[in-house]
């Protein structure tokens, strides 16, 4: 059975009004945590100047070929091993960072920042506490149960978040609102690699 989660389905199209945007003149989009596979699919359909490459770990990718089929299918990429060769301008990763541990993240990143040229772009979503703090009380209750199942997972520090992109030669270019309290992070490569 093809897999399905209602909040893609719900937060698609905020989502694609920014990535119509910011992916305008962007050729390639490498998506990490592709997941269900519904975004790969939907946006590689609206967004059809691009080539939009799928990927997640191992035990995702039948899912994700349900949703993408055989046109662009997905590859595996974990983070805490070797990334796969790939060409892309932009990064896209959707409800990732809550659900990785904080070296996890740190190796997203880095992987990140060593695949995008100078001037590429890495656009995150999801949830995430600024100043330390929950934004919502639902995002204070799902921080709360991501922890109780994974003590390593929770909803990320913004300015963590930034400190971090900073590292890996990233500037937030923006912060957009999205629906039910989450936000979409926009960070521009500015090294030369």
């Amino acid at each position: 059975m093809k897999p399905c989660s209602e909040a893609c389905e719900r937060n698609r199209e905020p989502i694609l009004a920014v990535l119509r945007r910011i992916f305008k003149d962007r050729r390639a989009v490498l998506e990490i945590g592709s997941g269900t596979g519904q975004h790969a699919a939907y946006f590689a359909g609206e967004l059809s100047h691009l080539t939009w490459q799928a990927s997640d770990v191992a035990e995702y990718l039948d899912g994700i070929r349900m949703c993408v089929g055989e046109a662009t299918p997905p590859i595996e990429l974990d983070v805490d091993k070797p990334w796969p060769k790939v060409q892309a301008d932009a990064v896209f990763s959707a409800n990732t960072a809550h659900i990785m541990s904080w070296p996890q993240v740190e190796r997203m990143f880095e992987g990140v920042g060593g695949l995008l040229p100078r001037g590429g772009l890495f656009a995150l979503y999801g949830p995430f506490h600024y100043s330390g703090r929950a934004t919502s009380e639902s995002n204070a209750r799902f921080d709360a149960m991501l922890r109780a199942r994974d003590s390593a997972s929770g909803v990320r520090n913004f300015e963590d978040i930034q400190a971090l992109a900073r590292r890996c030669g990233f500037a937030l270019l923006e912060d957009s609102a999205m629906p039910a309290n989450n936000r979409l992070l926009v960070f521009q490569q500015q090294l030369n690699q």
